[in-house]
């Protein structure tokens, strides 16, 4: 079991999506996303398995959750930098959004 303490450790930042491209190289269909937490801590690239239910043109400007502070994973000739969170669900992937607009790079809490 994880405890509170073990949750704590995990920095999951609000950020947009600016960039959203194919990764034909992925061996399962994913996009590749370029993200932008704020200020503090800047443009982050990530790898997403999000294609059953997003179309790329409709992220850019979404707001979504994801972990920045875990190592960087490279995925083919791609390095993923943030965890985007997401819920595994029948239709495939659905991103996690805060319910309004906040501010880029607020933490969840």
């Amino acid at each position: 079991m994880a405890t509170f303490e073990d949750f704590l450790k995990l920095d999951i930042r609000v950020g947009e999506i600016i960039k959203a491209e194919s990764f034909e190289k992925a061996r399962k269909p994913a996009y590749k996303l370029w993200i932008d937490f704020g200020d503090e801590i800047g443009i982050k690239k990530s790898s997403a398995q999000i294609t059953e239910c997003y179309k790329k043109e409709d992220l850019i400007g979404k707001q979504i959750l994801g972990v920045v502070n875990f190592p960087p994973r490279q995925i083919a000739d791609f390095f993923s930098e943030v965890l985007v969170l997401g819920v595994y669900s029948k239709q495939g992937v659905v991103l996690i959004q805060p319910e309004q607009p906040v501010e880029k790079g607020d933490k969840l809490g």
